[in-house]
């Protein structure tokens, strides 16, 4: 295997394009097998039970900040503060499931994300239920890297002593 490349050797001997892993599903994504769907259910679940947690987390910080007496209009403020972040990272993340984001926008939302971590975790989940979180890029951009890859190879294939000398 080449680093530098992103190419492998297959068990035919012959060089060609490395699928990018996904979390949690690693390669698996490009055959379906070991596991995926397994893995796909696994993945579903765990982002539905992990954002229902988070739920019951965020409503004893509200109760505690009912306890603490800090007034109505500060725990408004903080319901619809997760409320809009939660939507924002939902889309956020949903968009990243079909195109790459841009590395300085992507640190710049960093704390929104953070804070509306809820909506990222629904968004895994419904994604989960149809395919493997950001296949659908994954595999695009690896069957453009194998289509340059065959162009290259087929171009460069043949006896180099029956061209022509210009």
């Amino acid at each position: 295997m080449s680093d530098d490349t992103g190419t492998q050797e297959t068990s035919a001997g012959s060089t060609g394009p490395r699928p990018e892993p996904i979390r949690f599903f690693g390669i698996t994504w490009v055959d379906h097998d070991n596991g995926y769907t397994a893995r796909r259910i696994a993945v579903a679940v765990g982002s539905l039970a992990t954002a229902a947690a988070s739920c019951l987390v965020l409503r004893l910080a509200q109760q505690g900040l009912r306890i603490a007496a800090i007034g109505g209009f500060v725990t408004l403020l903080m319901v619809v503060m997760f409320a809009i972040c939660s939507a924002m990272a939902f889309r956020h993340t949903w968009d990243g499931f079909t195109r790459r984001h841009d590395p300085d926008r992507q640190a710049s939302l960093r704390g929104l994300l953070a804070v509306g971590f809820v909506g990222s975790l629904l968004a895994y989940f419904f994604r989960s239920l149809t395919e493997a979180p950001g296949e659908k890029l994954h595999r695009e951009e690896y069957e453009e890297a194998r289509k340059q890859y065959e162009k290259r190879t087929t171009r460069r294939s043949g006896n180099p002593k029956n061209r022509r000398r210009a």
